[in-house]
C-alpha cells in the first residue's frame, strides 16, 4: 500500500482528489483502521499524503482530526496537530470538537494533546482537563439539529450509498445509509436501501429488521414487502416471505416483478413442504 500511494504521489496523483464515497486520500486512509488497517500503516500513508500537500482540515464529510480523535489514532493526532490540523473544527453531525469526542470516549490522552491548542468551549465550564473528561461523563439535553444543513448532509450521504451500491461496495453503503438515518429515522427509502445492502452481506435479520421499519414508516409503499420477502427467503422462511409478497400485491396488482418474486416463494415453500414431508420416518 505504501509503495503504491509513493509511485502514485511521484507521478503527481492529487492527493487533495475526493472519491465518490466523499472521501480524500487522507480521510480513506484513516477511516481504513476501522476495516483492520494497523494505525502504524495509515501514519505512514498520512505522513505521504501531508509531505505531498494535502489538506489536513479539508471536510467533506468530516475532517481527518476529527476521524483519527474518533477512532483513537494517538499516533494520528499527534502528527496531524503538528501538521496544522484545527483542533477547533468540529463534527459535521454533532457539533462536538475532536477534544469532546476524545472525552467521551474517555480517552484521556487525546484530551490531553488537543487541550493546548483547542479553544475553551463555552458550555465546560472547568477549562482542564479533567474539567473536560468530567463534563462529558455528565448527561446532556441533545443540542437542536439545523434542519437546512441535516437534510443536505442526508441528501448527500444517500447520494454516496447509491454510488457505492452501483459499485457493488454494500459494506460501504451500508454505512452511508446509517449515518443518515441518524439525521434523518423517519426516511422509509434509507431503511430499505440498507436492507438491500444487508441483504447482499448476509444480514438477513438486520435485512427483516429495517424492511419491517420500511413498512412501518410507509405502509402503502409497495417496496418495504419486496424487500421484507426478499430477506424472509434469505432466511429460508417461505411461508412469511409468501405472506410479504402477497401484500405487495394488494397494494399493486398488477406489479409484474412483486408476482415473479411471490410465485417463486410458493415453489420454495412447496419444496421445503415435500423436504420436510420426506425427511419424516415412514410408520
Amino acid at each position: 500500500m505504501i509503495g503504491v500511494m509513493k509511485v502514485l504521489l511521484e507521478h503527481h496523483a492529487d492527493p487533495n482528489k475526493i472519491s465518490e464515497q466523499g472521501r480524500t486520500p487522507l480521510t480513506a486512509a484513516l477511516y481504513a483502521t476501522d476495516s483492520g488497517l494497523p494505525e502504524s500503516i495509515s501514519l505512514k500513508c498520512v505522513k505521504l499524503l501531508v509531505e505531498a500537500g494535502t489538506d489536513v482540515n479539508a471536510a467533506n464529510i468530516e475532517t481527518p482530526l476529527v476521524i483519527a480523535t474518533s477512532y483513537g489514532l494517538t499516533d494520528c493526532v499527534k502528527y496531524l496537530l503538528k501538521a496544522g490540523a484545527d483542533p477547533n473544527i468540529p463534527h459535521i453531525h454533532t457539533g462536538a470538537k475532536p477534544i469532546e469526542l476524545a472525552a467521551i470516549r474517555g480517552r484521556r490522552k487525546l484530551v490531553e494533546l488537543l487541550f493546548p491548542l483547542t479553544s475553551p468551549i463555552q458550555t465546560v465550564r472547568n477549562w482542564t482537563v479533567e474539567g473536560i473528561i468530567a463534563h462529558a461523563k455528565r448527561p446532556s439535553k441533545p443540542s437542536k439539529p439545523t434542519v437546512k444543513h441535516d437534510k443536505s448532509t442526508k441528501v448527500q450521504l444517500k447520494s454516496f450509498g447509491e454510488k457505492a451500491i452501483k459499485r457493488k461496495d454494500y459494506h460501504g453503503a451500508s454505512k452511508f445509509y446509517t449515518e443518515a438515518i441518524e439525521l434523518d429515522p423517519s426516511d422509509a427509502t434509507l431503511y430499505s436501501n440498507r436492507s438491500l445492502c444487508y441483504l447482499q452481506t448476509t444480514e438477513a435479520d438486520k435485512a427483516l429488521h429495517d424492511a419491517n421499519t420500511c413498512i412501518k414508516l410507509r405502509p402503502e409503499w409497495i417496496k418495504g414487502y419486496y424487500r421484507k420477502g426478499a430477506a424472509l427467503m434469505s432466511l429460508e422462511d417461505y411461508k412469511e416471505a409468501c405472506d410479504a409478497f402477497m401484500a405487495g400485491l394488494q397494494l399493486d396488482p398488477g406489479n409484474a416483478e412483486m408476482e415473479k418474486v411471490f410465485m417463486e416463494a410458493v415453489e420454495e415453500m412447496k419444496k421445503d413442504h415435500l423436504a420436510r414431508k420426506g425427511s419424516k420416518p415412514s410408520d
